[in-house]
C-alpha cells in the first residue's frame, strides 16, 4: 500500500529536520562543552570541604576591608549573577574602580582572572581586591591581625589546615576563598540541555542564534566550556571602538606584559549567564545585549550584522543563563576587643 504524497512528504521533511538538528548540535558540541554538574578540583587538587565552608563565610565577611563594609560580594554579588550591574565598581572611600567588575559565576573555568589575565587563578585573584586601594584597601597584616583576632576563626582555620603550623594567613584566606568560588558554577542551561541532546531546549530563534554565532566568526573568540575566557585579543581587531567604549587611558593587557602588541588587548569575555551581567565590556559603558551584539559584529569581525542576525544571536546568548548557585547568607562569628578598627 503507499502513502499519500502528503504524508509522504511530511515524513521526509521531519527526517530532514532531525538531520538539521543534529548535525547542529554536533557542530555545536565541537566547539562547546556543557557546564559539568559540580567541580570536585582545582588546580590538580580536591576541593576540601572546610576550606570551602571557611571560604563561605570569608565571601561575605566585611572585616576583611579596612573599613569593615566591603566584602567580596559587594562587587561580586551573588544574587545577581555575580557582578554588581553597574559600570565601574564602588569602593573604598566611594572611589569608583578602572573596570566593569566581571562575573565570578563559573570562573573556575577562565585561563586567567581579571580582563587583563593578571591572575593566573583564582587564588591568587582573591588577593588583589583586598589589598587594592580602590577597592577593599587592606593590607595582609591587617586581615591576618584580624581573622586571628576571631577565636571562631582562629578554630576554623585550623581545622582547614590542619597541616600547618600557623594556619591563619594571607594565602591560605586566598586558598579557603577559591575553594568556595569553585561551587559558584551554573549548569544546565538551556543550551547545556541542548548539546547533551534536549533537541526542544532551544527555540528556533535560539538555535539561528546559535548557528550565526558559529558561522560568522565569533567562536574564534568565544568557545569552551565558558563560551570564553581562555585567550585574548584585541577590542577592534578590524575597527577599534569609540572611546566611550574602549577608553584611551586603558591599554587592557600592556599594563602586565608592557609588551606593544598587548596594547587594548583583553581576555575574551566568558558568555555564561551574559543576559544578568549588564553592563558590558570592560568600560560598563553598554547596557543592551543587542547592542552588545552589534558592537562585536562591526569591531571583531568586520561584519555589520542585520537587525534579524542581531536578535537572533542575542536570543541564543540568553540560553546560556544556568541554574544559578543558592548560596545561604552566613552568620559571621563576631568580633573580639582585639579587632582592628574600621578605617
Amino acid at each position: 500500500m503507499r502513502c499519500p504524497i502528503p504524508v509522504l512528504f511530511s515524513g521526509l521533511m521531519l527526517i530532514s529536520n532531525m538531520a538539521h538538528a543534529d548535525d547542529l548540535r554536533e557542530r555545536a558540541n565541537a566547539i562547546f562543552k556543557p557546564i559539568p554538574a559540580k567541580v570536585t578540583e582545582v588546580r590538580g587538587h580536591a576541593v576540601n570541604n572546610d576550606q570551602a565552608k571557611l571560604g563561605h563565610k570569608l565571601w561575605f565577611d566585611p572585616r576583611l576591608s579596612s573599613s569593615h563594609i566591603i566584602s567580596c560580594n559587594s562587587c561580586h554579588n551573588l544574587s545577581i549573577g555575580g557582578s554588581d550591574n553597574v559600570p565601574t565598581s564602588i569602593g573604598h572611600g566611594w572611589q569608583k574602580g578602572p573596570r566593569n567588575s566581571p562575573t565570578v559565576l563559573n570562573a573556575v573555568f577562565n585561563a586567567a582572572q581579571f580582563w587583563d589575565g593578571r591572575a593566573k587563578d583564582l587564588q591568587e585573584q582573591a588577593k588583589g581586591p583586598v589589598q587594592a586601594s580602590v577597592e577593599m584597601n587592606s593590607t595582609p597584616e591587617r586581615v591576618v591581625a584580624t581573622l586571628k583576632s576571631i577565636p571562631e576563626y582562629a578554630a576554623e582555620f585550623k581545622k582547614a589546615f590542619p597541616n600547618d603550623k600557623d594556619p591563619v594567613s594571607f594565602d591560605n584566606m586566598a586558598y579557603a576563598l577559591e575553594a568556595f568560588e569553585v561551587s559558584l558554577t551554573t549548569p544546565d542551561s538551556p543550551f547545556d540541555r541542548y548539546l547533551k541532546g534536549e533537541d526542544k531546549a532551544l527555540d528556533a530563534k535560539q538555535k539561528e542564534g546559535l548557528a550565526l554565532f558559529m558561522d560568522v566568526g565569533c567562536i574564534a573568540c568565544h568557545n569552551g566550556v565558558n563560551i570564553g575566557g581562555q585567550s585574548y585579543f584585541p577590542f577592534g581587531v578590524i575597527k577599534k571602538p569609540g572611546a566611550d567604549i574602549l577608553p584611551a587611558g586603558d591599554k587592557g593587557r600592556f599594563t602586565v606584559t608592557n609588551t606593544a602588541d598587548d596594547e587594548y588587548v583583553f581576555r575574551a569575555a566568558p558568555l555564561r549567564n551574559v543576559a544578568l551581567t549588564q553592563p558590558y565590556f570592560h568600560s560598563g559603558e553598554v547596557w543592551e545585549l543587542e547592542q552588545a551584539v552589534a558592537i562585536m559584529g562591526d569591531s571583531q569581525l568586520g561584519r555589520t550584522l542585520k537587525d534579524n542576525e542581531v536578535t537572533a544571536i542575542a536570543a541564543f546568548l540568553r540560553s546560556l543563563t544556568g541554574k544559578q548557585p543558592e548560596v545561604a547568607y552566613p552568620v559571621l562569628p563576631a568580633s573580639s576587643a582585639d579587632t582592628p578598627k574600621p578605617e
